[in-house]
């Protein structure tokens, strides 16, 4: 079996979605009877991403898929009118329910070509039961068309390695207003401690004091030990991919009660309002309270998200396609 994937976000982002792309590819390589054949347009900048979103998604991907057995598109955006069985992977539905925190471009855009590559679809992979749950209210998409796959941890990841000195509070994601940083900045100042940001620069004239830029994986990690806790008050996210990753190094978590950050944190974090700093700066005392209980817990439960067991999901809903 031949499967044509969409690789096009390991040069459009560092973030959740191209850490997705390649756990999901490592752990697909090397199968028996399975031949794996990247796919992508163009690079990172600007009018690359226009161009492969207003053309090469609906049109070119098609045409550069012919030949292979199906097409896995890793993000919503999908040819228009394929000619052979077709997998998307949603990985939240923020453009529908926060239009407003996305680039105008990106959003209208996406709004169109999210409602078209799931009409399209064969079936689609949410990375939660969250995102799965918000397909078929805002989409009216039928529950036996989506196989729920969660991500999995990167192996650099985990609690052995060297730590980051000083004493901070760490959040990270993409600088923009999803993350709600602003609230975590206000729950630090009540809470008196240092907060650390990690993560690449974004858009809606999002700054905040302590950003540090984009740090490798290696230097993430040890972030994350060195940190008394992870703040991630997250107004949306279909995963939540920061969550697994503190766990896995060890960390106490904080984040916000309802939706996929819950669902990921599985009872071993702190759930906080991510709407109210107060609450947050609670959050954050708490777990520090609690570090003895939660660090074990976090640990267990980050034990259970594997890109081994994603890739058996992916590829057995591959086989049952083709």
């Amino acid at each position: 079996m031949n499967v044509g994937v969409d690789v096009s976000p390991l040069v459009q982002t560092g973030a959740g979605t191209a850490r997705h792309v390649r756990g999901l590819l490592g752990a697909l390589e090397g199968r028996p009877d399975l031949e794996l054949t990247p796919l992508r347009y163009g690079g990172p900048g600007r009018v690359a991403s226009v161009v492969r979103d207003a053309w090469w998604y609906p049109f070119g991907l098609g045409r550069a898929a012919r030949g292979l057995d199906l097409l896995h598109c890793t993000t919503f955006r999908a040819p228009r009118r394929p000619r052979l069985p077709l997998v998307v992977t949603v990985h939240d539905l923020g453009l529908l329910r926060h239009p407003d925190a996305f680039p105008a471009w990106h959003r209208r855009s996406g709004q169109i070509a999210l409602r078209a590559g799931v009409r399209a679809a064969d079936a689609i992979v949410a990375v939660s039961a969250f995102t799965s749950s918000e397909l078929t209210e805002l989409l009216a998409v039928p529950p036996e068309r989506i196989r729920v796959v969660p991500n999995g941890v990167d192996p650099i990841f985990d609690a052995g390695g060297p730590a980051a000195e000083g004493d901070y509070v760490l959040a990270v994601g993409t600088l923009e207003p999803r993350k709600n940083l602003a609230a975590a900045v206000e729950a630090a100042r009540l809470a008196a401690v240092e907060l650390r940001v990690a993560g690449a620069r974004g858009w809606g004239g999002v700054a905040v004091p302590g950003w540090a830029g984009r740090p490798s994986d290696a230097e993430l990690a040890a972030l994350y030990r060195g940190a008394r806790c992870l703040v991630d008050p997250s107004l949306y996210e279909g995963f939540g991919i920061p969550v697994l990753e503190a766990m896995a190094c060890g960390t106490p978590v904080v984040t916000s009660r309802g939706g996929a950050t819950e669902e990921v944190a599985g009872g071993a974090a702190v759930l906080v309002d991510a709407a109210d700093p107060e609450a947050i700066a609670a959050g954050i005392a708490e777990a520090e309270r609690r570090r003895d209980e939660l660090v074990p817990l976090g640990l267990e439960r980050a034990r259970g998200f594997t890109w081994q067991h994603a890739a058996d999901l992916v590829e057995s809903l591959w086989r049952e396609l083709t």
